[in-house]
């Protein structure tokens, strides 16, 4: 029986509205977007204009500095929309759906008795190589490296996380032939990393063609940055690439049925739900009629694609992101609280025992977007260490980035290290410093700097 690895540093930050296990179906979308800026580090290149007719799986734009990687449509219809930001910045394609999705035809073939080639060659062709992620950095994987290991997490510890097991549960095969057709992109293993008190899906259980890692304990214990450090930690010159269990299943989906088929399941969840629960849809699909009828209507909220603490703030009528699995819907928390600060705060959050909050630990908070203070000076706390069960120095690699220290970053650990495994930092941060968009600048320095 293989060691079950214990993650003792992190946070559970409990909060209202996990999604229950029911799967509704919403109204078909009219429209689907996918956004470049889901993408770190890409430069689009259109290659089609409005008006044009797609397929689902057709080509809208693809990467300006390695062109084989094409980013696909969702759905057939028409591009109706190419929204742009700040120097004419690409921040959507959108596309309004038929009634009937027509689908491109790829090569429909067994992974096992295809080459390494074959394999990456309909992944690229397809669209479906933008789902594999490497480390260092946390971008889409380069065609041309060939990594050392392949890590898919098959759990999730974020507030509020969607539960895995649910997302995949009847797509046994689509998933083993996902399996498959990564074995075939590395020279090492396929790591499929679950949780035994969490995973009871015969989808992983029985998986093979793959190594099972073990992980129990708090978030970030699901994040597949921190498995890997305590699994196979990356070292300067090594690549490591990875891939969450719902793509897998699309890239099965590819080889089995060949075709370019990114439905999927989401879970609506968040304090501001009135039933929190699962709804299947399509990649990118808008997200007004998942909320409609769903929402209290209390107050201003915030609806975010992703979890609380790394996921992306959208319109009610915004767009799922690429890669993410839940919709969360928080209060907006723009008001103000007279002495806030004096009060018990018993339904109020607190790692450091400030509020008597602290005597209640299991207790479920309602928590909004409110910072409750400004950015201060930087100071030490100890906080980030307590939370991050990685062996580095958080608060020096924080600061040598800030100082753009090439070579104190790369010392500290810069190429083990993601955004989102610095959300918890963010969180307990005494100073109200963006955590998370330094390690990202970070780790665009790097990339500018030693590619």
């Amino acid at each position: 029986m293989s060691e079950v690895k214990k993650i003792k540093k992190g946070l559970d930050i409990k909060l209202i509205g996990k999604a229950e296990k029911v799967l509704e179906k919403a109204d078909r979308s009219e429209t689907y977007a996918i956004k470049p800026t889901d993408f770190p580090g890409l430069t689009p290149k259109l290659k089609v204009k409005v008006n044009a007719e797609v397929k689902a799986g057709s080509p809208l734009f693809f990467d300006k500095y390695c062109p084989e990687i094409n980013f696909a449509s969702p759905v057939s219809g028409k591009v109706i929309a190419v929204n742009r930001g700040e120097r004419r910045k690409i921040l959507e394609v959108v596309i309004q759906a038929d009634t009937e999705t027509q689908y491109e035809t790829f090569k429909k073939a067994d992974p096992n008795g295809l080459s390494r080639e074959d394999v990456k060659e309909e992944l690229l062709k397809s669209g479906l190589w933008c789902y594999l992620r490497q480390r260092p950095y946390d971008v889409i994987a380069k065609p041309l490296e060939t990594p050392k290991a392949i890590f898919i997490s098959a759990f999730d510890t974020a507030p509020l996380a969607a539960d895995f097991d649910f997302l995949v549960e009847g797509e046994s095969e689509a998933f083993q032939a996902g399996i498959n057709a990564l074995a075939k992109l590395t020279d090492g293993k396929v790591n499929l990393n679950i949780n035994p008190n969490l995973n009871q899906s015969k989808v992983f259980s029985d998986a093979k063609n793959v190594a099972i890692n073990k992980f129990t304990g708090i978030h970030p214990a699901g994040n597949v940055g921190v498995q890997i450090h305590h699994v196979d930690p990356i070292n300067k010159g090594e690549v490591v690439w990875v891939i969450r269990p719902q793509e897998v299943v699309f890239i099965g989906r590819l080889f089995t049925k060949g075709i370019y088929d990114v439905s999927r399941k989401i879970a609506l969840c968040g304090s501001e739900v009135k039933t929190p629960c699962y709804f299947e849809t399509i990649q990118g699909a808008s997200v007004r009629n998942i909320l409609k009828g769903k929402l209290k209507d209390e107050q201003k909220i915030r609806v975010i694609s992703g979890n609380v603490l790394t996921g992306t703030q959208i319109f009610e009528d915004g767009f799922i992101g690429s890669y993410d699995s839940q919709l969360t819907v928080i209060p907006e928390g723009n008001q103000f609280e007279f002495l806030g600060w004096a009060l018990p705060g018993l339904n109020k959050f607190s790692m450091s025992k400030s509020f008597f909050s602290w005597l209640m630990p299991k207790k479920e908070y309602r928590l909004d977007a409110n910072m409750h203070g400004e950015h201060r000076a930087y100071v030490v706390s100890g906080e980030y260490e307590k939370v991050l069960p990685m062996d580095i120095l958080p608060v020096h690699l924080v600061k040598s980035i800030m100082i753009e220290d090439i070579d104190r970053m790369e010392q500290l650990g810069i190429y083990e290290v993601a955004p989102e495994d610095f959300a918890l930092c963010e969180f307990v941060c005494t100073s109200k410093i963006n955590v998370q968009d330094i390690i990202r600048q970070g780790i665009g320095l790097m990339i500018k700097e030693m590619s």
